[in-house]
């Protein structure tokens, strides 16, 4: 037992940051740290140079909106002989965008209006549908980075950790620490008590969020099974990968089921009334994906009438889920305000994300986390 214990331990703990070691965590250098994190991540490297574009010329200014804590000096460290302007908002990245080749953290049709030619937008976010909306976007003449992949093992951490809570009933007992009720009678029965090893786990989206979630619920002793849009490879701990017209045959297999998908026009509302029906009763519905992914009233509907037996919510829609709605006094539900991402290691990869792609760009040479923008990610 405490062999498995072990191993499960070093397999779900995530190796030394590659922002850490960039930061001079273990002294590697900054071409070793991004090499981890193309590694650890599985980031996606554009198979054509920046050079190769249409109309790419080695840039003379980028306007830069700065992370957290971040300098001006950090990125312009790998972009030497090119100006670059920090900006704090999308009206002052307006203002100063002419004459600009690109622009780091936003994404706005005010800034593309003001410069047309602009080449180049990394957005911060893995989630692209509000920057997609934009013409300046749709027509398809501009490179689109994001942060694809950079928050994945927190959300995996996030998305573990609200299974664990339901499958023990912690909700249930959090509720009664904050009344200072010590009630062993909850109405929660033994069978409620889920131990997880030999449950099922369904991952729907077999992308960066969901391989994390998957590498960690296997590590748990889970039964992983999975979708995703468009083959069917998945890594070894997965027992079964399907394609996206199989995932109401799947959920009835599952005792949890985790929704991780991007949010497309092909996932817009595939949680909908047919997918809880297909569910277990007993089994619990966790979403850190999208949304909009789901169709909140008849999630509702399942949770009422004891389709499903609990959810686990960092996204909703709409968001900010508003005041009074159903689903904040349901039992068996929690929240959280779309924060399953956050972490320091995160943002220490963004800004390193960032950087890398900042020094390839003015390289000319091929980009990391490309956005398909047909696909929608």
């Amino acid at each position: 037992m405490f062999k498995f214990v072990l191993a499960a331990i070093l397999l779900v703990m995530p190796a030394l940051s590659p922002a850490d070691a960039a930061t001079g965590g273990h002294g590697e250098n900054s071409d070793t740290a991004v090499a981890q994190l193309i590694g650890e991540l599985g980031l996606r490297e554009s198979s054509t140079a920046v050079r190769d574009m249409p109309g790419w010329r080695p840039p003379v200014k980028i306007l830069v909106r700065l992370l957290p804590d971040g300098q001006l000096s950090d990125f312009q460290a790998v972009a030497p002989g090119v100006e670059l302007v920090a900006v704090e908002s999308v009206e002052e990245a307006a203002k100063n965008v002419p004459g600009a080749q690109a622009i780091l953290g936003y994404c706005s049709q005010q800034v593309f209006s003001a410069e047309p030619a602009l080449q180049w937008v990394q957005v911060y976010s893995a989630g692209v549908e509000r920057c997609l909306a934009n013409d300046g976007i749709r027509e398809g003449d501009k490179l689109l980075t994001n942060g694809q992949k950079i928050g994945s093992p927190a959300l995996a951490e996030h998305a573990v950790a609200m299974m664990m809570m339901l499958a023990r009933g912690l909700d249930v007992y959090h509720s009664n620490q904050l009344k200072g009720s010590w009630q062993r009678q909850t109405g929660l029965a033994r069978a409620d008590h889920v131990e997880l090893t030999g449950r099922t786990v369904l991952v729907a989206g077999l992308g960066g969020i969901g391989t994390q979630v998957a590498k960690r619920a296997h590590a748990l002793g889970m039964r992983v099974i999975a979708t995703r849009g468009s083959r069917r490879e998945g890594p070894d701990y997965v027992a079964y990968v399907g394609l996206a017209d199989e995932l109401n045959q799947l959920a009835e297999q599952a005792d949890f089921v985790i929704n991780t998908v991007p949010l497309t026009d092909k996932t817009r509302g595939i949680f909908n009334k047919t997918f809880f029906d297909a569910m277990k009763s007993e089994a619990f519905f966790i979403s850190v994906g999208r949304g909009a992914s789901t169709v909140t009233d008849d999630l509702v509907s399942a949770l009422e009438s004891g389709a499903i037996a609990g959810a686990g919510l960092d996204v909703t829609d709409p968001e900010p889920l508003p005041e009074g709605h159903p689903l904040w006094s349901m039992p068996r539900v929690i929240i959280s305000p779309h924060t399953a991402g956050r972490s320091g290691r995160s943002l220490q990869r963004l800004s390193l994300l960032v950087r890398e792609n900042l020094r390839r760009y003015v390289a000319g040479e091929p980009m990391l986390s490309v956005v398909n923008i047909e696909r929608g990610y």
